[in-house]
């Protein structure tokens, strides 16, 4: 099982989409094992973004994040990081395809909607960033036995 971070982004929390994102995930059979909504400071913005450093749009990029509050996710599941890119759609919602989160509720090229994680390393450091130890937990749920098939010892 993979973890992976995912942020609702300012528009998100302020369009009111939240609950029909997560839905999506949970939908999916997907373990949400940390949540966290928070006003994201200067400092972590431009930690988290450090990569975008020097690029045309990284100042306005730290602007947006910390211009209202996120919910920060920690999602658990075979293949995470993948699936959950895959929901999320394309980077710009003008060119996400429907089905997709960014493709169903976003048409801007700027306000994106939701990040996720691109990687196991970036994951780990990610969830880093914003969880401290504890805030993700790992526990059972009896339902994973019909999102999984475990006939073989692990899931498939």
């Amino acid at each position: 099982m993979e973890t992976t971070l995912i942020i609702l982004k300012p528009d998100a929390v302020q369009r009111g989409l939240m609950g029909r994102i997560i839905s999506r995930f949970e939908d999916k059979g997907l373990q949400i094992v940390g949540a966290k909504f928070m006003q994201i400071s200067n400092e972590l913005a431009s930690t988290h973004y450090s990569d975008h450093q020097g690029k045309p749009f990284y100042d306005g990029l730290v602007g947006f994040m910390t211009s209202s509050p996120v919910l920060v996710l920690a999602i658990r599941g075979k293949g995470a990081i993948a699936v959950c890119r895959k929901m999320m759609g394309a980077t710009f919602g003008s060119n996400a395809e429907a089905g997709t989160i960014r493709g169903d509720f976003g048409v801007s090229n700027s306000f994106n909607l939701i990040h996720g994680s691109d990687s196991p390393e970036a994951a780990e450091k990610e969830l880093g960033l914003f969880f401290n130890d504890g805030e993700v937990l790992c526990f059972d749920r009896p339902g994973d036995a019909w999102v999984y098939d475990m006939s073989g010892g692990t899931a498939e």
